[in-house]
């Protein structure tokens, strides 16, 4: 195995050459250091190189990530297809905007809270025990999510004591008052914006949905199965401008794609294919005229209980409509009978009252029904077991009514 020295940077950039200056005056300068596939395993002592941007370790053997903290000015670092389990020392990288750790055996992804300014994290393809996904800490999540922090308002100390002196109102609503508002100073941090999630077994999205900032997310080869659950997340990233989610479960669901249009007014591209406005346009007019139809349905429905009130239960929620029988197919119908087409449960136990033939019968309360053959015919008969009210009206055996 390779440690990771001076004396390694030094062959590597070929500094022989260069006998206008010593090897730490160059160490000191330099801001860009490729060191991938060295077969490194051990990071040692680089505090020469203070004004490193950018440091390229990937294709490596490295376990264990220590001996950065003089990187403070590092930007960008790359760390991927290494041997490294845990995200750790790296909390002097105080201006690091991207950091790719993919391909390596990360289980949780945690220790990104001081990060002020990462705008892209990496943490495709890690190399997980079977029947394990990976797992985001809450706590460096929230961090992610932040918009903006070490935020100070500087108000000028004569208007601070004139508001003060004022007991009935806020400072706030005193300065507003004056017509002035409150300035503020402190940097305001980028929050991340670039998430690639990759082949790690996830199953759902939900936990990421406070990364509001989120405008491109890389998560193909998962195991993500439900439109509804991606529907809830676009709802929240209303920044999110291209989304990949191909070898998905969902990618095969019914009009999958044609729902996340619909979701997101500021998706351009989704699993690779260019969303066109006339495609997003055509798609948002399906969706109106539909939801117009179904209103309209609605509308006609209430329409018909108001105008008759008397064919509908409303006790149990289910309409009782009149049913025309006619058992000879010719002439017209021989009988009517009104019926509740769906039965409440709580009715089904409850034995049937079978009326005397020959009695006229006045009914006044709910009656239920019981569905009948009659002889010769295919047709199903309900007998008079849920009329709200009738009156005069001969039933017999339920075949019958004059």
């Amino acid at each position: 195995m390779v440690r990771l020295t001076v004396d390694l940077i030094a062959k590597s950039i070929n500094h022989k050459n260069r006998k206008e200056e010593s090897l730490a005056q160059y160490l000191r300068k330099i801001t860009h250091l490729n060191l991938s596939d060295k077969n490194i395993d051990t990071i040692d002592d680089l505090s020469l190189c203070r004004n490193l941007n950018v440091l390229y370790l990937y294709d490596n053997q490295i376990r264990q990530i220590h001996n950065l903290g003089f990187a403070s000015n590092l930007t960008h670092l790359y760390l991927q297809n290494n041997c490294i389990s845990c995200i750790e020392n790296l909390t002097s990288l105080k201006k690091l905007e991207k950091l790719y750790l993919g391909g390596n055996y990360i289980t949780v992804v945690e220790g990104l809270e001081t990060f002020e300014e990462l705008r892209e994290l990496h943490v495709e393809s890690q190399q997980l025990p079977l029947g394990e996904k990976l797992l985001f800490d809450p706590r460096t999540l929230h961090s992610l999510a932040e918009r903006a922090r070490n935020m100070r308002p500087v108000i000028s100390p004569w208007i601070t004591s004139y508001c003060f002196d004022d007991q009935q109102r806020s400072v706030d609503q005193c300065l507003g008052s004056l017509g002035l508002l409150i300035v503020c100073t402190g940097s305001i941090q980028k929050s991340l914006s670039v998430l690639n999630i990759s082949n790690n077994n996830i199953d759902e999205l939900g936990e990421l949905a406070l990364l509001e900032n989120i405008s491109h997310l890389i998560a193909v080869d998962n195991q993500l199965h439900h439109v509804k659950d991606l529907e809830f997340v676009l709802n929240k990233w209303t920044k999110l401008c291209r989304m990949d989610l191909k070898g998905n479960p969902v990618c095969r669901k019914p009009k999958y794609r044609d729902r996340l249009i619909i979701q997101s007014k500021t998706l351009e591209s989704l699993d690779g294919k260019e969303i066109k406005d006339i495609e997003r346009q055509f798609l948002m007019n399906w969706k109106a005229s539909k939801a117009s139809r179904k209103k309209s349905k609605e509308e006609s429905m209430t329409n018909e209980h108001a105008a008759y009130p008397h064919f509908y239960d409303f006790e149990t929620g289910h309409p009782i409509v009149p049913v025309y029988y006619n058992p000879s197919g010719k002439g017209k119908p021989k009988f009517v009978i009104l019926s509740e087409l769906h039965r409440s449960p709580h009715n089904r136990e409850e034995p049937l009252q079978r009326p005397q033939e020959g009695s006229n019968v006045n009914v006044s309360k709910k009656i239920r029904y019981v569905p009948l053959k009659v002889p010769g015919s295919n047709a199903a008969v309900y007998t008079c077991m849920a009329l709200t009210e009738v009156v005069g009206t001969k039933c017999i055996s339920g075949q019958n009514l004059a």
